[in-house]
């Protein structure tokens, strides 16, 4: 699959502002810094589509990428930043928990997760609130350039091992590195796979 058009449509802070639930949405979350907007540049080959921040807890709103006019990306805030105010916080988990249980058009959340560092207690509790709602899901190991393939693979079976404690079935997993360009046509092949199915 190529994009051929990607553009910001909506950014939103509250659900009532998201755009009317008409086409695919495909979301993308994860710690803070862990390369959500990276690898949303990396899908559409847009740099600047959206904004990459050296500084974590800058994505505070839902926003809304229209993609070759067939589905949407949905870029949503970063968990586990603990230097954003506890309001805002809040207002964070209620909008994205508003949001993946009850968005009509969510068709997949990709859960990013940071391939370099250990599990993270905070990655595996979202996976399992995501598991537990019902929520069609795939795991993106992210940042694989940052450590050698050998820890990237442990990392990846450790995170496995210790989703296999709540549940019978591991999700899909997917590798991404943006500074190799890796991973994009796995990615965009599920989407396409999705979107076909639906249309």
């Amino acid at each position: 699959m190529k994009i051929t058009t990607a553009e910001i449509e909506i950014t939103a802070g509250l659900l009532e502002q998201c755009p009317p639930p008409t086409l695919p949405e495909f979301a993308f979350i994860g710690r803070s810094n862990v390369g959500k907007s990276s690898l949303l540049n990396l899908l559409t080959n847009h740099s600047k589509l959206a904004h990459v921040s050296n500084t974590p807890g800058r994505t505070q709103t839902l926003n809304f990428f229209l993609i070759n006019n067939r589905w949407r990306f949905v870029d949503m805030p970063g968990y586990g930043y603990a230097k954003v105010a506890k309001e805002r916080r809040e207002q964070f988990i209620e909008l994205v928990t508003e949001y993946i249980t009850g968005r009509e058009t969510l068709r997949c959340v990709f859960v990013l997760i940071d391939s370099s560092i250990p599990a993270q207690k905070i990655d595996l509790e979202f996976v399992q609130w995501v598991m537990g709602e019902g929520i069609p899901f795939v795991l993106v190991f992210t940042k694989t350039d940052k450590a050698s393939p050998t820890k990237v693979a442990r990392h990846m079976k450790e995170f496995g091992d210790k989703v296999l404690e709540f549940s019978v079935n591991l999700p899909m997993m997917f590798q991404s590195s943006a500074l190799r360009k890796t991973g994009v046509d796995e990615i965009l092949d599920l989407v396409r796979k999705v979107v076909d199915k639906k249309d």
